[in-house]
C-alpha cells in the first residue's frame, strides 16, 4: 500500500480512506480521466479537460485531498478547497469498475466532515451535468449554473450542501 490508513476516517465495507502519497499523481490523475470518460464524452473534450482532472503534487500533500482504497487499489478520490466559510469540491472521482459500491458516497461523507471541522457553512459542487443527481440524492441543493473551467460555453449545475453547526 502506498498510502497509509488513517486512524478514524470513514469506511464502508473493505473501501477505507487514506492520504495520497506523493508517488500517485500519476495514478491519481488517471483514475480521474477515466472516471470523466465513463460519461461518454469523446477524445477532443476529454483532451480540453485534462489540466483539470490532473492531480498535483501540492494537493497530494494537502490534508484537504483523501483517496478511497479497497486494498492496495485506489477507487476513488475527493479534494476540497476552503476559503473563509465556504469549502468546494474540487475533485470527486470514482473508478468506473468500483461505481455504485459506494465509493462516492464514502468520499462526500468525508468531505462534509471535513469542511465541518474546518467551520465551513456550506459546501459548493460544481458539478458534471451527469454527476448532479448523486449530489441531489446525498442532499445537495441546485442553486444555479457556472461556466466550466475547461470547454467555452458549457454551463455546470452549482449545488450546494448547507452545514449546520
Amino acid at each position: 500500500m502506498t498510502g497509509s490508513k488513517t486512524a478514524g476516517e470513514p469506511r464502508h465495507g473493505d473501501i477505507f480512506l487514506r492520504h495520497a502519497a506523493a508517488s500517485e499523481c500519476e495514478l491519481l490523475t488517471d483514475l480521474c480521466v477515466r472516471s470523466k470518460a465513463m460519461w461518454g464524452y469523446d477524445r477532443h473534450f476529454m483532451k480540453k479537460c485534462h489540466a483539470e482532472l490532473t492531480v498535483d503534487q501540492c494537493a497530494v500533500e494537502s490534508d484537504l485531498l483523501r483517496v478511497a482504497a479497497r486494498g492496495d487499489t485506489v477507487v476513488g478520490i475527493v479534494e476540497l478547497s476552503i476559503e473563509g466559510d465556504e469549502a468546494e469540491v474540487e475533485k470527486l472521482f470514482v473508478d468506473p469498475a468500483a461505481s455504485g459500491a459506494g465509493v462516492g458516497r464514502l468520499l462526500m461523507r468525508w468531505a462534509v466532515d471535513a469542511a465541518k471541522t474546518a467551520g465551513v457553512k456550506k459546501l459548493v459542487i460544481d458539478s458534471d451535468p451527469n454527476a448532479a443527481a448523486f449530489y441531489r440524492r446525498i442532499g445537495a441543493v441546485d442553486v444555479g449554473k457556472v461556466a466550466s473551467a475547461s470547454i467555452p460555453g458549457r454551463m455546470l449545475p452549482r449545488m450546494v450542501i448547507d452545514l449546520p453547526e
